[in-house]
């Protein structure tokens, strides 16, 4: 079998097992953590959101620094650096003895998550798949066995350790320097990268021009950044990503509390959380799956949908059926919205400037990641958390009717074509003489 056949396995493979580890170390670990945290450094949990608040903010905002490196210095580069910044973040926490250790390891975490994981990913498997549905959903869906591994993961070091918090922490120093060397190794350099990704724009291009009226609707037009962000479909698929982060966050920080103050006992509490990522898991497995197949945009519809409810459904749980509603509900929208806005922005505004728009996408992150620090100012200010969720539900709302009424961006090149003047500098790379669109069914 020859190098290009078997290469995008591997690659797949490896950030797959990136993703996995990274999101059972980070997210949906300090959720589980943190009230250990809390009890030994007597912090409020508007302290203690705040440090959350960061890992998020610092995921976000530091989405863009990733794809600036790549640019420059190439992925290897920029996975040995970020295995670096994750190894530094988690030694931090580990050491904490006051907030100040705690932020910065925070803030290191959430840098070092986007430098290892999301950005790098979405960028290579862009690159050497041509069909990306099935390729995102095995990454996304190990990335959300990863939350479900990770809260158990805790508990067993917990158990293990009698309660010693920083020996997880410990654990994740090890772990970081063993994913660098492994991505570093094993990721493909530039030139293959690229001689690769061009020969995956051709195929795509031809295939688009073969299922001109499939119905999946993906672009041959190569949008620029400028171009992109001009058009409402993006901020759409921004408020979206916005939401889904707003309550996931929140969620993975707080639900925990907001069930043992309601009465649920910290293990069920614990269990609620893995399964949500669980089902995440069983989402964008099957999402992957349709995704090639099943507009994206339908996909993203149904999920903002469940999110609603799920996080509806948290703010007044109390008994197994509304946790399970919950779970399931937030489960299913966190897992197929982060899937098929992915998606969505890949076949509106094509690959070539993927990795720029992508990172624009996540770097609202920054502002979502408040959703911790406005759920511990309202817990501390009404003694519930329930409120909290409810606001998010009807934030969700919102985006979803948006999503509803959204359709495919027309490029200006289109519109030349109708006129008799395309220009071809406009078009993604291919053999076809003109740009053909699939056809959105709705």
């Amino acid at each position: 079998m020859s190098k290009i056949e078997w290469r995008p396995q591997i690659l797949l493979a490896v950030f797959s097992l990136v993703g996995f580890l990274i999101n059972a170390s980070t997210f949906s670990s300090l959720g589980v953590v943190l009230p250990k945290m809390v009890a030994e450094q007597g912090w409020s949990w508007q302290q203690a959101g705040l440090g959350f608040t960061i890992l998020g903010a610092a995921c976000g905002s530091s989405s863009y620094f990733p794809a600036l490196m790549i640019r420059r210095f190439g992925v290897r580069v920029t996975l040995i650096a970020g295995s670096a910044v994750m190894i530094g973040g988690f030694a931090c926490l580990a050491a904490t003895h006051g907030l100040m250790l705690y932020f910065i390891g925070a803030a290191l975490c959430g840098v070092g998550y986007q430098m290892m994981a999301l950005i790098p990913a979405t960028h290579v498997l862009a690159a050497v798949f041509k069909q990306r549905g099935k390729p995102f959903g095995v990454y996304f869906t190990a990335s959300a066995l990863g939350g479900v591994a990770g809260p158990w993961l805790v508990l067993g070091v917990l158990k293990v350790s009698h309660d010693q918090w920083r020996e997880f922490w410990q654990l994740q120093v090890v772990l970081s320097a063993i994913l660098g060397v492994i991505s570093a190794a094993l990721v493909g350099g530039r030139d293959w990268l690229a001689k690769v990704s061009e020969r995956t724009d051709q195929e795509v291009a031809e295939e688009i021009s073969v299922h001109a009226k499939g119905r999946v609707y993906r672009t041959l037009v190569n949008w620029t950044v400028k171009e992109a962000v001009r058009t409402p479909q993006f901020y759409v698929l921004l408020a979206a990503y916005f939401g889904h982060l707003l309550v996931g966050v929140t969620v993975a920080s707080l639900s925990v509390a907001h069930l043992t103050e309601r009465g649920v006992a910290a293990t069920m509490a614990g269990a609620m959380l893995s399964l949500e990522a669980l089902v995440q898991t069983g989402g964008r497995a099957v999402g992957g799956l349709i995704s090639d197949y099943l507009e994206p945009r339908l996909l993203l519809i149904f999920a903002l949908a469940c999110l609603m409810v799920g996080a509806g459904a948290l703010s007044v749980a109390h008994d197994l059926p509304m946790m399970l509603l919950y779970a399931v509900g937030s489960g299913l929208g966190f897992g197929l919205t982060a899937l098929a806005v992915t998606v969505l922005v890949l076949n509106y505004f094509g690959r070539k400037h993927n990795l720029e728009i992508f990172s624009l996408t996540c770097m609202v992150g920054a502002v979502s990641a408040l959703g911790p620090t406005i759920g511990g100012t309202l817990r501390d200010q009404t003694g519930s958390f329930g409120s909290t969720f409810q606001i998010y539900a009807a934030v969700i709302a919102v985006v979803f009717f948006a999503a509803l009424f959204m359709r495919p961006p027309k490029h200006r090149s289109e519109q030349d074509q109708v006129l008799g003047d395309v220009t071809p500098s406009e078009r993604a790379p291919g053999p076809l003489a003109t740009p053909t669109l699939a056809q959105d069914p709705a």
